[in-house]
């Protein structure tokens, strides 16, 4: 097992197209944390020296009832992903992804199990527009959605990037988002394994069993 010791700023592949630097309308921000990755060592999951802490973010849930991350999860395994129900391919497939390997689970670690969604795109994503989608994937799942800022900034705690959505070319609404998985761990809390977009069925259907226990994948 590889543990990082170098450092870099990572950027995955945003969903719906690249995350602006700056410019008119996109002021310069500050960078993004940086850190460790491990080595290309084949596996899906990259295993932080420096675990993230979990976001402190009160959002509205999908039956209109205010959720306090750090609060609900605390103690459970959990899966945090930044995403929003509108997208074409990649929020839709990571959220499939963990649904299919998490009924592979015993029930027992399944109900341990949290699997949470924060929407990028508030302004569309209302609570019952959350429900709806998650519910076609599954019911168990968690969405917040609520202000726009409070949800980046939680976002950018992460190391994740998450822009305002705008209009493309042919006027259709798009979020720019990161793409990764966090998983925290149920004992300490705290963000130590990170997945990109490419993580597949598989990789989670491998990995999950140890995620529930808090150990390293």
């Amino acid at each position: 097992m590889w543990v990082a010791s170098v450092f870099f700023l990572y950027h995955p592949p945003p969903a719906g197209c690249a995350i602006p630097a700056g410019g008119p309308g996109h002021p310069p921000r500050p960078p993004l944390p940086r850190f460790p990755r491990a080595p290309d060592s084949g596996k899906a999951a990259t295993v932080l020296d420096q675990p993230f802490e979990k976001p402190d973010l009160v959002l509205t849930d999908t039956h209109g009832k205010k959720y306090d991350l750090r609060a609900e999860t605390k103690g459970h395994p959990t899966l945090v992903y930044f995403g929003y129900t509108h997208c074409p391919d990649v929020c839709p497939t990571t959220m499939s992804n963990i649904a299919v390997a998490m009924k592979a689970l015993p029930k027992a670690e399944q109900d341990k199990l949290r699997v949470v969604f924060v929407t990028t795109d508030p302004g569309r994503d209302t609570p019952a527009e959350l429900g709806k989608w998650l519910k076609g994937i599954d019911p168990r799942f968690i969405g917040l959605t609520g202000d726009f800022p409070t949800i980046q900034a939680g976002a950018r705690t992460l190391g994740i990037s998450v822009e305002p959505t705008t209009k493309d070319k042919h006027g259709k609404t798009v979020s720019v988002h990161g793409t990764q998985v966090i998983a925290f761990s149920p004992k300490t809390n705290g963000g130590y394994v990170l997945y990109g977009e490419d993580a597949s069925v598989d990789d989670y259907t491998k990995d999950l069993p140890k995620l529930v226990r808090g150990a390293k994948p």
